[in-house]
């Protein structure tokens, strides 16, 4: 019977062991994002972003903020050495992937201009630090 730390560090491997998730957690570093913005700079389809989050929900990589119709995602605080390792791993090792370049590049012009969400806007609260 597998211990509760077993499956936690389980979860985490699992959560860093797939391309999308590891954008996703990329682009969370600065700040958080919406769902629509996720989708605009990852170029996939909303449900498959939805899919991956929900996985990192449950790994408890990400928390999530309602407001209105719009869900924000931001990176939860690390809740071990191991997981604030792996996030440390994925910064440092984020600009060798070119496709994490360019998801940073478009989430940024996002952050400058305050988000996608036209009814949340500019005061969304949107993380504003950029992604290097």
């Amino acid at each position: 019977m597998a211990t509760a730390v077993a499956t936690r560090v389980d979860l985490l491997f699992r959560a860093f062991a797939d391309p999308i998730r590891l954008r996703i957690l990329r682009l969370l570093q600065p700040g958080e994002l919406c769902v629509c913005d996720l989708v605009a700079a990852l170029k996939l389809p909303q449900p498959t972003i939805s899919r991956h989050l929900s996985y990192l929900r449950r790994a408890e990589l990400v928390s999530v903020r309602e407001k209105g119709s719009w869900n924000f995602y931001a990176l939860a605080p690390a809740r071990s050495a191991l997981h604030a390792r792996l996030i440390d791993c994925l910064e440092s090792s984020s600009q060798e992937i070119p496709e994490m370049v360019a998801d940073a590049r478009r989430a940024n012009a996002a952050r400058k201009q305050g988000g996608r969400c036209a009814v949340v806007g500019r005061n969304s609260g949107l993380g504003t630090g950029e992604l290097r």
